[in-house]
């Protein structure tokens, strides 16, 4: 793949959590490099204030999110996509839209924060778990030689990434 900027398309079901962590982290983390959006399957329509407040408690953008659907992405005037990345196990496993442009996708699934009951603390604790999990991936992932790696080591890199701690991946699994 040539030196540019790729576009990559974090997805989760309802777009409120995970996927937009993950549009932020990749914002900051790979600016210049990469340009980051998210969406989901079944959005929810409105961004998490927990994943808003571990955000801005790491210093990444947490402006401008909206929780949108991914067919936003595969009309003919959206961005052609290089990467699509699910984050949560429901979305990998729906049909996703044709995708112009055939982007490389793998599963990075980690447990979902929005959907732990409890104290404001528990859930906060659960959203800045995620955000670890998730900026780990990303590191990994702009850390990738982009321009010197073939399409099938790429795929099996993306997909090892997945694998790091906290994945939803059952053992000997391969998602």
């Amino acid at each position: 793949m040539a030196d540019r900027v790729y576009n990559v398309l974090f997805l989760c079901t309802g777009n409120s959590a995970r996927s937009i962590l993950a549009e932020s982290i990749l914002q900051k983390d790979g600016r210049g490099r990469f340009n980051a959006f998210s969406a989901g399957s079944h959005p929810k329509g409105a961004v998490n204030p927990f994943a808003l407040k571990v955000l801005e408690r790491y210093e990444y953008p947490a402006e401008g999110f909206r929780s949108k659907p991914w067919d936003e992405f595969a009309t003919p005037d959206a961005p052609q996509l290089d990467f699509v990345l699910t984050v949560c196990d429901s979305a990998a496993g729906e049909a996703c839209p044709v995708w112009p442009g055939q982007p490389m996708s793998a599963h990075w699934g980690i447990e979902d924060p929005a959907a732990v009951e409890g104290s404001d603390i528990a859930k906060e604790a659960a959203f800045n778990a995620a955000f670890r999990y998730l900026k780990n991936r990303i590191s990994a992932f702009i850390s990738l030689p982009m321009a010197s790696i073939d399409r099938l080591a790429l795929t099996n890199k993306l997909k090892d990434i997945g694998r790091l701690e906290g994945s939803t991946a059952v053992k000997g699994e391969v998602k």
